[in-house]
C-alpha cells in the first residue's frame, strides 16, 4: 500500500511536497517532471520509496502546434503514471498542482483512487482549475472547505510571532533572485528610513548583492543586504514591516508571524497570482498591494507612522499552526 504524492516544476509546488511528507509514513512514492526542478529536489530524497520522472511540460505559451504535441504527450505519460499507480498499490494521490502533476491525476481519477489536491494560490492554477471537480478532496488557505486556514508553514514562523505596533525594522525582498525595480525603489526610499532611524534589511538576489551594497555605500548608509540566506526566519522574526513580492509562500510564513506588508506582486506571474494572493488580505484591510509600475515613494511614507498592532494581531488568526501535519492527516485518512 502506497501514498503517492506529484506535482512541482517550481519551488513553489515542490515546498509543499516536501513539508508534507515529513509527516508522512509507510511507502511513499513520489513522480514529478524531467523538466523543472523535480528532479533537483527530490531524486535522492530518502523518504520516498521510489521517484519517478515523466517526460511532461507546461503548455502555457506554446502555440497551436506545441499544445498538441504537449497534450499527446501527458496523455501518453498518464498511460505510464496508471501502471505506476498499480504496481504500487495506491491508495490515494496527493497533487500539489503544476504540469508535473498531470500524469498521476488523470491515472488517480480514471482508476478511481482517492485524490487530494492543495492549491497553494488565490487563482486557481490551470491543471487544479481541470481536476477541482474529480478531485475527492481540494485544500486551498484562500477559499472556505477542507481545511481552511491550512497551508504548510514552518512552525518556527509561529513559535515567534509577534504583534508589531512601530516601524523600527524593515525588510525589502524580491526573493533570493531578487528585484531590480524593488531595488531600486528600495534605494530611493532609504534616506528616508535613515533620518527616521530604520533598520534595513533587504533581499537584493544572489547576483544583485554586490552592486546594491555598492549603491548603499555610496549613499552612506548602513544596510544589511544579503542574496539567500537560511535566517528569513529570524530576519522576518525582527522585522515591523515588509516590502516583497506575493508568492504564497513567503505570504503565508510574513502572516503566521504576524508581519504586515506592502505587497508589490511579480508582475509575469502565471495568471497574475501573486497579485490575488495579495488582494486575499488586502480586502481584509490587513495589507497593501502595488503593482511594479505604480511603486511610489508616497505609498510607503503613509505607512510608515501607522500604528500596526490591530493588523498584525489579525494576521496570526488567519493561519493555523502545524499545516503540513495537519494536511499530512487528511491524507493518509484516505489511504485506510
Amino acid at each position: 500500500m502506497s501514498i503517492v504524492l506529484t506535482g512541482g516544476g517550481t519551488g513553489g509546488h515542490l515546498t509543499i511536497v516536501d513539508a508534507v511528507k515529513e509527516h508522512l509514513d509507510g511507502n511513499l512514492i513520489y513522480i514529478g517532471s524531467t523538466k523543472g526542478l523535480d528532479r533537483d529536489w527530490f531524486e535522492n530524497d530518502k523518504k520516498f520509496k521510489k521517484s519517478y520522472f515523466l517526460q511532461t511540460q507546461t503548455v502555457v505559451d506554446k502555440g497551436l502546434v506545441g499544445r498538441f504535441k504537449t497534450l499527446f504527450k501527458i496523455a501518453k505519460e498518464t498511460m505510464r503514471a496508471r501502471a505506476i499507480l498499480k504496481e504500487q498499490n495506491a491508495k490515494v494521490v496527493f497533487s500539489v498542482g503544476g504540469f508535473s502533476a498531470a500524469p498521476a491525476s488523470f491515472a488517480a481519477i480514471t482508476l478511481r483512487i482517492p485524490l487530494v489536491i492543495h492549491e497553494q494560490n488565490a487563482f486557481v492554477g490551470n491543471l487544479n482549475r481541470v481536476l477541482k471537480p474529480f478531485a475527492t478532496s481540494f485544500v486551498s488557505t484562500f477559499e472556505d472547505g477542507d481545511l481552511a486556514k491550512t497551508y504548510p508553514v514552518k512552525s518556527i514562523f509561529f513559535k515567534t510571532k509577534r504583534v508589531r505596533s512601530k516601524i523600527k525594522t524593515i525588510l525589502i525582498s524580491g526573493g533570493s533572485q531578487g528585484s531590480v525595480s524593488l531595488n531600486n525603489f528600495a534605494l530611493k526610499l532609504a534616506p528616508i528610513f535613515k533620518e527616521k532611524g530604520i533598520k534595513i534589511y533587504h533581499q537584493a538576489g544572489v547576483k544583485n548583492v554586490d552592486k546594491v551594497k555598492q549603491d548603499y555605500e555610496n549613499l552612506g548608509i548602513d544596510a544589511e543586504i544579503f542574496g539567500f540566506t537560511k535566517d528569513m526566519p529570524k530576519i522576518i522574526q525582527e522585522a515591523d514591516f515588509a516590502i516583497a513580492r506575493a508568492g504564497a509562500s513567503t505570504l503565508w510564513e510574513m502572516t503566521a508571524n504576524g508581519l504586515p506588508a506592502l505587497f508589490v506582486p511579480y508582475p509575469y506571474a502565471a495568471n497574475d497570482h501573486q497579485y490575488y494572493n495579495a488582494k486575499y488580505l488586502v480586502d481584509k484591510n490587513l495589507a497593501w498591494v502595488c503593482r511594479d509600475k505604480d511603486l511610489n515613494i508616497d505609498i510607503v511614507l503613509d505607512i510608515l507612522d501607522k500604528d500596526l498592532s490591530a493588523i498584525s494581531s489579525e494576521l496570526t488568526q488567519l493561519i493555523e499552526p502545524n499545516g503540513a501535519e495537519i494536511l499530512a492527516k487528511h491524507i493518509a485518512s484516505f489511504a485506510k
